[in-house]
């Protein structure tokens, strides 16, 4: 079965859309983006969220920090 292209609008004009159009819909961007999905418990969520927001930052943008964070502490910086 051949995919089809979906179009456009599918986004739409939401602000969501736009920033998602902007990440997954650019072509010379610098590195591939990848979509990931994972579950979190609604009170840690809500925990995150506010530290995130005490942080100036958006649930995206906080999630990305962090494990920018993490990968700095934990990674192999040898």
């Amino acid at each position: 079965m051949a995919l089809r292209k979906q179009e456009e609008s599918l986004f739409g004009e939401s602000l969501e859309g736009q920033k998602a159009k902007q990440v997954f819909g650019s072509k010379e961007a610098k590195e591939k983006k990848i979509l990931t999905t994972f579950s979190i418990e609604p009170s840690f969520k809500e925990e995150l969220e506010n530290i995130f927001s005490d942080m100036g930052l958006g649930w995206a943008a906080g999630i990305r920090f962090a494990l920018k964070e993490f990968s700095k502490k934990y990674g192999d910086n040898d």
